[in-house]
């Protein structure tokens, strides 16, 4: 019998030394899924924070390009003011010129 006790004896200390190993196992597991949780806290944080960047980055650029079309149209306003008025004393010289040259024609007929 004493080698069954000895058998029972060393079962024990296996299972003894097991359990041990299963603990600390568990610590390690524990202290893995805090890390974890704790990594997955910042990573929605710092999605979060670039989500919060991006999106003002985007209100800048789009106001920016609203302030450019706005200067671009004011521009292009400015110029077809300037061509309407140029066109028009073009047009007055034009006649002017057309109407003396007639007259010059119809006064040196005479």
């Amino acid at each position: 019998m004493s080698s069954l006790e000895d058998r029972i004896s060393r079962l024990e200390e296996s299972i003894n030394a097991l359990r041990e190993r299963v603990a600390r196992i568990e610590g390690i597991v524990e202290q893995m899924d805090k890390r974890l949780n704790h990594i997955e806290t910042e990573l929605r944080e710092f999605r979060k924070e670039v989500n919060e960047r991006f999106e003002g980055l985007r209100k800048e650029i789009f106001g920016e390009i609203s302030s450019l079309r706005r200067e671009v149209f004011g521009e292009i306003s400015s110029l077809r003011r300037e061509l309407n008025t140029r066109f028009y004393w073009l047009i007055g010289i034009l006649m002017t010129m057309w109407v003396t040259i007639i007259l010059a024609i119809l006064f040196r007929a005479h």
